[in-house]
């Protein structure tokens, strides 16, 4: 189940020993940089250090081998999508326009767009290791107990622990129900149109809500019982220290951040051109 289930992962590894506040700081500060920034620069560097902490967490391939297909199919499609719908921002946004060659019409490959497309999909690339490494090497009830360290109500804390539980729960449901659409005849396969299976997916989401508004409704009664929310605080079995490797990881995101937003607001604008001259 490990290839079908986004979900957290077990492992001995240096990213795994460190705390979920750290891990939530590596997170917070990749995701904002690599969403403020347009540096192409600063994206390759994330994305080196997005895959050196991917490689550190000893997580194999194969056990996200569905996300990551989905991942690629986005990434093409988006692609496609931008080239079709604004062909020539990119030499709207770099000031220049190298024709490539002609396809159709109005629409030219230039390097720019290129440029401005391999950027984009930089992002993305850059994005999906951090939150792979954010929820498979972060223990839910771990990640909780760091937050209400930090002084957030332990009911938020536990509530983003459920959310983070919850997640593989969605994705094992969706799985048991496609089959179970597909064994009454609901064709959802590679062999089936693309369209037709778009229409055959949304069947399954019906049930899925269901069971989702079910299981809602079973952990809050689960928590009602348990007097959950009576006193202001609450003890946490999975309480992990910050060690000197968490202070030193931090120190080197906040370093990264802080230099990060200096490159990239070099030339008085969040990108790099590479076109100017």
């Amino acid at each position: 189940m490990a290839s079908k289930v986004l979900n957290y992962i077990p492992k001995k590894s240096f990213i795994h020993s460190l705390s979920g506040t750290t891990k939530l700081v590596i997170f917070l500060s990749f995701s904002f940089l690599c969403g403020l920034s347009f540096d192409t620069r600063v994206l390759l560097f994330l994305l080196c250090m997005s895959f050196l902490g991917f490689a550190l967490s000893r997580i194999k391939l194969s056990e996200i081998r569905l996300m990551s297909t989905f991942l690629v199919i986005f990434i093409v499609m988006n692609a496609i999508l931008l080239f079709l719908f604004n062909p020539e921002y990119g030499p709207e946004l770099y000031g220049s326009r190298t024709v490539l060659f002609h396809i159709a019409g109005k629409y030219d490959m230039t390097l720019e767009q290129l440029f401005y497309q391999f950027n984009v999909s930089l992002k993305y690339v850059i994005g999906f290791p951090i939150a792979i490494l954010f929820i498979s090497t972060t223990n839910p009830s771990e990640f909780a107990s760091s937050l209400s360290s930090l002084g957030v109500p332990y009911r938020i804390s536990y509530s983003v622990s459920l959310a983070l539980r919850y997640i593989p729960d969605i994705q094992q449901e969706y799985h048991e129900i496609s089959q179970s659409q597909e064994a009454r005849g609901v064709a959802l396969g590679k062999d089936v149109k693309f369209f037709e299976r778009i229409k055959n997916s949304a069947k399954i989401l019906l049930p899925l809500v269901l069971n989702s508004l079910n299981r809602i409704d079973q952990i809050s009664n689960s928590m009602q019982l348990r007097s959950f929310g009576k006193h202001k605080k609450r003890t946490w079995f999975m309480r992990k220290k910050m060690t000197a490797a968490d202070y030193g990881v931090i120190g080197l995101c906040v370093l990264i951040f802080v230099v990060g937003l200096i490159i990239t607001n070099q030339g008085g604008n969040n990108l790099y051109n590479p076109f100017m001259r």
